[in-house]
């Protein structure tokens, strides 16, 4: 017997997982559409692109209106939007005239474009006080597309100083986050970066990292910790951007792959989970719905910036702009997120897996086949509200094969009875078979040859919705 899932819609959120609402610097989509499917995917971490050129139209004036209904509309439905800084703005030149969107070009070159920037940073921390308190410094410093003129570690940093400087001068308590990168970590531009400071008093560091294989962004986050930490040990690592695509002839990361809707489901819940048990303080899927990518575009060009993505958890059609038009629709990774949302309610936290793995011989899988070991999974458990837990396994195997179905054995130490299994790809919660169950002793049970798939499932223990 199937056990439903909490209702996100009624208020049960994660405070672990996020989704982007970003490019609304650029007026891409129509967000008003997009605010009754959010409470569906559990979420609580909206990232949001301040946009300084939609702001600042004339020098020293701002005009707030179209962010401040984005803002308000987020923090109504309980949710709690965090801003990246960026991007460029033509009145300060530089290049940011013939950019769409000023996307990639920093203000760093004069003067002029210095205080403009800082200005404007310190009217958008006082504006949002007490609305939004986490704030990023730009998008992709380390990526030609977001800092054309030649990325620098160094050159950033100290724009990471003056940026935080100006952030605090509205907000002292003003939550600051650094890096946005989204290379690998053995570059020189993170050593650069941290030998200027500038991560010293930060409150967070994001990193973004698109990939089919969620071991490397394991790696990854392990990595960053690794060398920004030693600076500073409070530090947050923040997963800013992850994602895929739900067809093949998208725009973007991981462009060209054989992607489908329910790949694209499958890439999420691996890539959320995986992200969680490498320690991030949160994960924020990109995107919310459909757009185009619209880093490289050219003014008064069109056909520059038609290049569509389609990592969105919600479908669109696009008008002859490239904006996202018609009614938004959910695909089967919206689904996911909003099963994944519900299982890992309220803030989760990584503690000791209760579980022993033993392969079984596997003679439905063929003749002479053992269950995988120990070290071929992925997997790991967190402490939920109220003291349940939930144990995370799956085997990764390559996502654009044929999916994985197998089996598990494994010895579970629990509260007293036997654990529930979830499915967030399949959005289900069931007790396992008796026929699977082996009490061994008071609270510790084997459980044989129970479902293994190549995207999570959870052992549920105490949690306060069995019935």
């Amino acid at each position: 017997m199937n056990i439903p899932l909490p209702d996100t819609r009624a208020g049960v959120r994660s405070e672990v997982l996020g989704l982007g609402f970003e490019k609304l610097d650029r007026d891409v989509f129509d967000p008003t559409k997009a605010y009754p499917f959010l409470p569906g995917t559990g979420v609580s971490w909206i990232r949001l692109q301040s946009g300084w050129q939609r702001t600042e139209r004339e020098k020293g004036v701002y005009d707030f209106a179209w962010l401040d209904a984005i803002v308000d509309s987020l923090l109504a439905l309980g949710l709690r939007p965090w801003m990246c800084l960026c991007y460029g703005n033509a009145l300060y030149g530089s290049g940011a005239e013939k950019v769409f969107g000023a996307v990639g070009v920093p203000p760093v070159f004069t003067e002029e474009q210095r205080r403009a920037w800082s200005a404007y940073v310190t009217a958008s921390v006082a504006h949002f006080r007490g609305r939004v308190d986490v704030w990023e410094v730009w998008n992709e410093p380390d990526n030609l597309s977001c800092w054309k003129h030649g990325v620098s570690g160094a050159e950033y940093g100290r724009f990471v100083i003056d940026t935080a400087a100006a952030a605090r001068a509205a907000d002292p308590d003003a939550k600051v986050v650094g890096g946005s990168m989204c290379q690998w970590p053995d570059t020189p531009w993170l050593h650069e970066l941290i030998d200027t400071g500038a991560l010293d008093d930060l409150w967070g560091f994001s990193y973004h990292w698109y990939t089919d294989d969620e071991r490397f962004s394991m790696e990854k986050a392990r990595m960053i910790g690794a060398m920004v930490r030693p600076r500073n040990p409070s530090i947050r690592i923040i997963q800013g951007e992850s994602g895929s695509q739900s067809r093949s002839d998208g725009n973007g990361a991981l462009r060209l792959q054989d992607w489908t809707p329910r790949k694209q489901a499958r890439q999420l819940v691996r890539r959320a989970v995986a992200d969680l048990l490498a320690g991030v303080e949160f994960s924020s899927y990109f995107s919310c719905l459909d757009m185009i990518e619209a880093l490289n575009g050219k003014v008064g060009d069109v056909a520059s910036y038609l290049d569509y993505g389609y990592f969105g958890v919600l479908g669109a059609e696009f008008g002859p702009d490239g904006r996202a038009t018609g009614a938004y629709s959910p695909k089967p990774s919206y689904r996911a997120l909003g099963a994944l949302s519900s299982i890992l309610r309220g803030t989760p936290r990584l503690v000791e897996a209760p579980v022993y793995f033993r392969p079984e011989p596997a003679p439905h899988l063929g003749w002479g086949m053992r269950e995988p070991a120990e070290h071929e999974l992925l997997f790991g458990a967190f402490e939920l509200c109220g003291g349940a837990r939930a144990v995370a396994f799956w085997m990764p195997t390559p996502l654009h094969t044929v999916e994985y179905v197998g089996t598990t054995s494994l010895v579970w130490r629990g509260v007293g009875a036997a654990p529930l299994l979830a499915d967030p790809l399949e959005g289900v919660v069931a007790p396992l078979p008796e026929s699977c169950v082996t009490r061994l002793a008071p609270g510790v049970f084997k459980l044989d040859r129970i479902p293994l798939r190549d995207t999570p499932l959870f052992l549920l223990d105490g949690v306060p919705w069995r019935e």
